[in-house]
Formats: structure tokens, C-alpha cells, sequence
């Protein structure tokens, strides 16, 4: 069922749209509540005249969505999240959070009207676009950095593998010359001496 909303329903969208209901939602709630009206596509004067009568509050409301606009276009989200082995997020952030911490800002925007460029699943900056009115949209900035207790502990596991790899690589160097010093050794020809004292020793013995 079409209507033409008289008030803006956050839900729904800003005065003077023309919006899908079900009509049970239109009958039992918006138009006795007076948020919206019928749109009667038979009748289009009905619907025109209904349009100039909303002019002045149509005309009010693009100046408050005007307004947000200005201050949303400032605003720049900082969140802090873990990040997961591969550099994602643990979870994708959301235009239902993004809504709330505008709230928690004094920046009343509905989720439905924020849009994002680019999904936010990783560490970096983004942009989020907001539809507020007709012909009117802002766009705010979201940073998103990895938790500094995890950013320290993952700096801290980096540097002691380093260190591992740097201790394994000693001792492989040790051994190496170790091994080569005892060849060497080996290969020490005997001198005339030792070899006569070593064959008087063997007399001796027999």
C-alpha cells in the first residue's frame, strides 16, 4: 500500500515521501497517528494539493537535515577493534553501530540512511555516506585501528620469534665451527717426533 508520509517516520523516510506499507501498518498506525496519508494513484490533484500543504514542513525539515549535514561532514568516527591473524576485523562493522556512536555524539541518524563505501572489515579509513533529505546527503569519516594492548602483545610475539631465529642461527653457526675446528684438527699432519716417540711407545709395548 502506497502513502504519503506527513511527518518523518525514521523507519520510513522524511515528509512528503511516497513509501510501501503493508496495510495493516498504514490502517492501524500511520494514519491514525496522522504520519501519513493515502496516495491515491487515481487521484493526483489530491496528491499534488497534499504536497503543497506539506511545502512549509518539507521546507523545514530539509533545513534541520541541512543542518546535521554540516556538522556530520566534521565528524570523524574512531573506533578500536582486535584484529584477527590474516589483518581482518572480528566482525564487520555495522551501520547500526556506526548509528549509535553518532547518538552517543548528540548526532541523531537513523541506520537505514547510512550507506558505506566500501565495507569496514579491516584496520584503515573509510567514508559513510547519509541520505537525510531530498537532494541532501552527508558524508562522515570512520578509523579504524587495532587495539593497543593487542598491537603491543603482537609486537612483543614478533620480537621474540626474531630472537628465537636469532639464537637458532647462532647455535647453528657454533656448531658449524665447532665441527670444522675438529676436522681441522684431524688433519693436522704428526710430526717426525711424535711419530717416532708414538713408534717407540708401540715397541715398548710389545
Amino acid at each position: 500500500m502506497k502513502v504519503i508520509l506527513t511527518e518523518k517516520v525514521s523507519t520510513l523516510g522524511n515528509i512528503g515521501d511516497v513509501v510501501n506499507v503493508s496495510a495493516g501498518h498504514a490502517r492501524n498506525y500511520l494514519i491514525p497517528k496522522k504520519f501519513a496519508v493515502v496516495a491515491d494513484e487515481t487521484n493526483k490533484k489530491t496528491q499534488v494539493h497534499l504536497q503543497k500543504m506539506l511545502a512549509k514542513k518539507m521546507e523545514a525539515a530539509k533545513k534541520v537535515a541541512t543542518d546535521l549535514k554540516n556538522e556530520l561532514d566534521k565528524v570523524e568516527l574512531d573506533l578500536v577493534k582486535k584484529v584477527g591473524a590474516n589483518g581482518t576485523l572480528f566482525g564487520t562493522v555495522t551501520t547500526n553501530e556506526l548509528s549509535k556512536l553518532l547518538a552517543a555524539k548528540g548526532l541523531e541518524v537513523a541506520r537505514r540512511t547510512i550507506s558505506l563505501t566500501n565495507p569496514i572489515k579491516s584496520v584503515g579509513e573509510y567514508e559513510a555516506i547519509v541520505k537525510l533529505f531530498s537532494g541532501v546527503e552527508a558524508t562522515f569519516k570512520v578509523k579504524v585501528t587495532m587495539d593497543p594492548k593487542q598491537e603491543e602483545q603482537m609486537k612483543k610475539k614478533a620480537a621474540e620469534a626474531v630472537e628465537r631465529k636469532a639464537a637458532r642461527e647462532k647455535e647453528k653457526a657454533e656448531a658449524l665451527a665447532a665441527g670444522e675446528t675438529e676436522k681441522g684438527k684431524e688433519e693436522v699432519p704428526k710430526t717426525e717426533d711424535q711419530l717416532l716417540s708414538e713408534e717407540a711407545g708401540k715397541i715398548l709395548r710389545d
